[in-house]
Formats: structure tokens, sequence, C-alpha cells
């Protein structure tokens, strides 16, 4: 059977073949043990035939005395070999001449068994000879020939017969998988909720099952967040995209002044950066879902990165009545301007739900020898619990009208998770009635 390069042969051939081949090699076993039991058997018999007609010829010349010529012991071992067409019998004095000699000339040598012996001979013929035994091997030997071509036979159409009943129930005992390759080429993006039922199905096939019914799971789950995803990034560049045409199609009208050209270019300006912004974070998060690692540096102060990020928003917490405290402090080997960003985006999310004139605490904790966590706390409204897993998705917000949507456009929080993963470690979210706390935690590599 050919099979095309990379391509492996099917299974149902597979099992086939090697259900022929050991049909095969077990009746070749068995036929050939029959044969050789048969062959030693007719042996044995040979061999033990010869023995009992060498004990008679020696009784027969030792005890007929009154026989003292040659014609008479012709006669008496014509007597005795009358019937025995498979033997022969030549007798010969200690001269070498031939006192009885009976034996078929045609016959080859090598198709006789020979047993010589001694016998003792009238005195008038000199008292002692030698005797020979022949066994025609000739009908056994064409015997085990006619066994040996009906086993072979046998075995061939054994094999032959038996490789066609385990073809057909190999083929019956894969009609369950051709039956869920079936039911599996009808599924597609649009019939995801559908699985594959193992009611009735075999042993080994329930695993197999259970896999890929669990593999469909994570599919529609994966495909129902693609396409709000894909609903999301659509929403979120139609706005920004619908006011730069609506304000170039406004400029356009009618003749311009040149400020008021400058001050419609900086507005688009502005629209476009939010466009930018949103692009560079999708490819960001593109680049962190495909296992990017994060370049460490040397062990860095979380508690400085921290400050760093609290004086860059001095303005913003000042124009929020808010205050901001780092407690704790550990030194790691991270990528500082990853976890800049995302201390930033944790601040910058405190800072709009945060209540007016409140404390707004960044902790940083240690957390054995390898890993530091790193939290935003602020005192606000508490965060419904079926939220709070979902705040890491990308464009998700708690309020469906997405208000502040020119500001926000809901990747901080997933880029926070993103920032965490390629530091081998994960972000979550906790809200109390005292107020929420979002943390991430690092990896230190640099540990020991």
């Amino acid at each position: 059977m050919t099979v095309s390069p990379g391509r492996a042969p099917s299974l149902r051939a597979r099992l086939s073949r090697q259900f022929a081949l050991q049909t095969l090699v077990g009746l070749s076993l068995v036929c050939g043990s029959v044969y050789l039991v048969i062959a030693l058997t007719l042996s044995s018999r040979q061999d033990d035939t010869l023995l009992q007609k060498r004990v008679a010829v020696q009784r027969l010349l030792g005890e007929g005395r009154e026989i003292h010529d040659i014609p008479g012991i012709k006669h008496l071992l014509s007597d005795f070999l009358a019937g025995h067409d498979d033997l022969s019998l030549v007798v010969r004095q200690q001269s070498g001449l031939a006192v009885f000699e009976k034996d078929d000339a045609s016959r080859p040598r090598a198709m006789g068994k020979h047993l010589a012996f001694d016998v003792r001979l009238p005195e008038e013929l000199g008292g002692a000879g030698r005797a020979e035994l022949i066994y025609d091997l000739r009908k056994d030997d064409s015997l085990l020939t006619r066994l040996w071509w009906t086993l072979l036979t046998a075995a061939i159409v054994g094999t032959f017969a038996v490789s066609t009943t385990g073809f057909l129930l190999v083929h019956k005992g894969l009609a369950p998988l051709n039956a869920l390759a079936r039911r599996t080429s009808e599924l597609d993006a649009s019939r995801l909720d559908q699985r594959l039922d193992a009611a009735g199905q075999p042993e080994e096939v329930q695993s197999l099952l259970s896999q890929f019914n669990a593999l469909l799971d994570r599919l529609q789950v994966a495909y129902l967040q693609m396409e709000a995803f894909n609903a999301d990034v659509a929403h979120e560049l139609n706005n920004p995209l619908s006011i730069l045409i609506g304000s170039c199609e406004v400029a356009l009208r009618r003749p311009r002044s040149a400020p008021e050209l400058h001050d419609t270019l900086t507005s688009n300006l502005e629209e476009l950066r939010r466009v930018a912004g949103i692009v560079a974070d999708m490819l960001f998060l593109s680049r962190a879902e495909r296992g990017v690692p994060a370049r460490r540096s040397l062990a860095t102060s979380m508690a400085d990165l921290a400050l760093e990020v609290v004086d860059y928003f001095e303005a913003v917490l000042e124009e929020s009545d808010l205050r901001v405290e780092v407690l704790g402090d550990a030194h790691a080997a991270v990528d500082a301007g990853l976890v800049r960003r995302a201390i930033s985006n944790l601040l910058s999310n405190a800072t709009r739900y945060a209540t007016r004139g409140s404390l707004v605490e960044i902790r940083i904790v240690r957390i054995g020898t390898r890993h530091v966590s790193i939290g935003v706390h602020n005192r606000g409204g508490r965060i419904a619990s079926e939220h709070l897993p979902r705040l890491f998705d990308r464009f998700y917000r708690i309020d469906p009208s997405r208000s502040n949507a020119d500001r926000n456009h809901g990747l901080g929080l997933a880029i926070v998770a993103a920032i965490a993963r390629m530091h081998g470690g994960l972000a979550r979210a906790e809200s109390t009635d005292k107020g929420t706390c979002i943390h991430f935690t690092l990896e230190d590599q640099g540990a020991v």
C-alpha cells in the first residue's frame, strides 16, 4: 500500500494488516508444530520397526539350526519378509558373500534407513555373518509431502478467512469513530453550542469525547469573547473616527480662517491620539498574549517606582482632592517601565472612583522569597461580586452607559493583568464596603 508523504496509513488498514500477520504467524506455528510432531512420530516408528525386525531376524537365524544351506535360509527369511513391502534385508557371510538379499535397486540410498547388525549362521556357512535391514522411506516421505502442502494450504486459506473476518470486525469496531468524524464535520462556528453525545459509545471513546466536548466549551467561550472583543473594538474606534469625519466635513463646507482650521486640527489631533492609544494598547496586549516575557533589569525598589508614578499624578490628585500613601517596599528584578505603567493604570482607575478627600494607598508586600505584591486601595463604592472576575477583560466597563469613554477606553486593567503575566504573576480585585483593592503579583527571578 502506497502512502503519500506525511500521511499515515488508516487505522483500519494498520489493524487489518497486523491482524492478518498475527493470524499467519499463529497458523504457521500451529501447522509447523503438527508437521514436526508427525515427522518425529514417523521417524520414531521407523526406528522401532527396524529394532523389532532386527531382534526377529536374529532369533530366526539363531533358532533355525536344522537349516544348513543357503536355500533354506532364503526360504525362511522370505517368509519372514512377506507382507513387509517397506522392508529390505541383506545377509552376508564374513567373506562378503550374500546369503540372502532382498532390496529394491530403484530406491535411492537416501530414501532408505539402514540398520546393520551381526547374526549367527550355520557352521557350514561360516558360523557368523552380517545383516542389514533397510526401511523404505518413500511412502512416509510422500505422506509428509502431502501433509506439508495440506498444512500450507490450510494456513493460507485460514489466514485469508480469519483476516477477512478480522477486517469486517475492525470495520465494525471503528464505526463509532466514523460516526464521530461525520458529526464533528457538521460543527462550525455558528454551531459551537452543540456537543457530541457520549451515550452508548465504547469505553475507549468516552474519554476522547469528554476531552473534545471540553475543548468545544473552551472554543465557544473564546469565540464569544472574540466576537465581543471585535464589537468593542469597532465601537471604541467608531466614536473617534466618526468625530474626525464629522469635523472634517464641517470644516470643508465653507472657507475657514486660519484660527478656525487650527482649532479643528487640534481637536482632530486629540481624537487621533486617542485612536493611536487604543491601537498601541491592543498591540501590547497581543504581544503579551503571545507569551512575550518582560525584559528584567537589576533589582529595583518598588516604592521608588510607585513614588515616580505618584509625582506624575500630582495635578490629577490635587484636582480630585485625593492623597496617596505608599506603604511597604520590596526590591525585585523587573521591567521597571512596565511596572510603572501597571501602577499608573491602577492609580488612574483609583482616582476616577475614589471618594473625594479620601486616602489612596499603594501597598507593596513581599510574598515569600520570590514574589512581590503591589496593590492600589481606594475608598469608594463597593463593586458587585459578579463584576470582579471580568474587570481585567478588555473593554469591560461596569457602567454600561460608557461614561468617560473619551478618557477611558477600557484596556487599563487588561494591561495590568498582561504585565503581571509577563512577570509570572497574576492580577486580582477585591471589593468591600470599606473600598476596593486591585493588586497584581510579580515573580522576582533575581531572588535566591
